[in-house]
């Protein structure tokens, strides 16, 4: 059984000093961070789909293989080219792609990379809008929900937006998210997500117009809220001096995944209150030592650094 299926492709650095905002896009980052994390904080077994064969495809691959997560990809090896592209943005809005090493690399994200097989060993299964701004990941991340909810398995989705992927067109993201509620059962968001998604106040309707179980606002330094039923379920913060840093949302997400795993949650019916602010707590520590460590997936926490964090702090969740 896998607990944690990650899918899906995300920006993971930019470019400086260029006038056409070029960046560099690298396969597996967002959801292979989410699985480290939820590995490092207890999870014994996770897949992300997939890793490319540039630098940072090998550095992920090596930290996945440390904490037994095993990755779904083209052999990860010296002839696999490269899923680095420097992208260019033209005037009229096209994007071209340069690949850094072989043209003509097909690297990213397609729907034959997801396996109904895979799915249905899963528990949880997770996404991210990025993956909705262009194909082929775009499909293959869409096949990957869709297969998850029609086999009952818990579908985790957070919402991230970058303007660069969309080209400033907030409606368009929007439009994308929404094309996929219908299969989610954990929400995640924060910030600007809030407020494209409609305001704080519109998030209730979200859950009631797509059957959301769960939607969690990860706030930085005032802490965490989740809608969960009729609840509003709210944890603490932990001296967080950021909320945009590198690898802070994934810890987060990872530690939260994989608590309410070890707590027991297999499906919709396991989830309790109770276990969702366990879950927001850890995430929020998590995410807290994540940014306090500069970001980037070196510093995601482990399980042992969260309850080192909570023993020198003297935290107490039950007051």
């Amino acid at each position: 059984m896998i607990d944690l299926y990650a899918v899906g492709e995300m920006v993971i650095d930019f470019i400086p000093g260029s006038e056409e905002a070029s960046y560099i896009r690298k396969a597996g980052g967002a959801p292979a961070n989410v699985a480290i994390a939820a590995a490092k904080n207890g999870l014994k077994s996770a897949m992300c789909c997939k890793v490319g064969a540039d630098n940072f495809g090998h550095f992920l691959m090596d930290t996945l293989a440390k904490y037994n997560v095993e990755a779904i990809c083209k052999d990860l090896c010296e002839e696999a080219v490269t899923t680095m592209a420097f992208v260019t943005l033209l005037a009229n809005g096209e994007r071209v792609f340069t690949f850094a090493r072989k043209p003509g690399a097909d690297m990213m994200l397609s729907e034959n990379d997801v396996k109904e097989t895979d799915i249905n060993n899963s528990v949880i299964v997770h996404a991210g809008s990025c993956s909705l701004s262009a194909q082929p990941e775009k499909d293959a991340t869409i096949k990957a929900m869709k297969l998850a909810h029609e086999n009952n398995k818990l579908v985790s989705f957070d919402i991230n937006y970058r303007n660069i992927m969309w080209k400033d067109d907030i409606k368009a993201c929007v439009d994308a998210i929404k094309s996929v509620l219908q299969y989610v059962d954990l929400l995640k968001l924060s910030g600007e997500e809030i407020d494209m998604m409609g305001g704080e106040e519109n998030l209730p309707v979200l859950m009631r117009d797509y059957n959301i179980a769960v939607i969690v606002e990860t706030l930085g330094k005032d802490g965490a809220k989740a809608y969960f039923n009729s609840e509003v379920l709210k944890v603490p913060g932990f001296r967080v001096p950021a909320v945009d840093a590198t690898g802070c949302g994934d810890a987060f997400w990872g530690a939260f995944l994989s608590k309410l795993r070890l707590d027991g949650v297999s499906n919709l019916s396991d989830l309790t209150g109770e276990k969702i602010k366990s879950a927001m707590n850890y995430g929020n520590i998590s995410g807290c030592i994540c940014v306090q460590s500069k970001g980037a997936i070196e510093s995601i926490p482990t399980r042992k650094q969260i309850e080192e964090f909570i023993r020198k702090n003297n935290i107490d969740f039950t007051k």
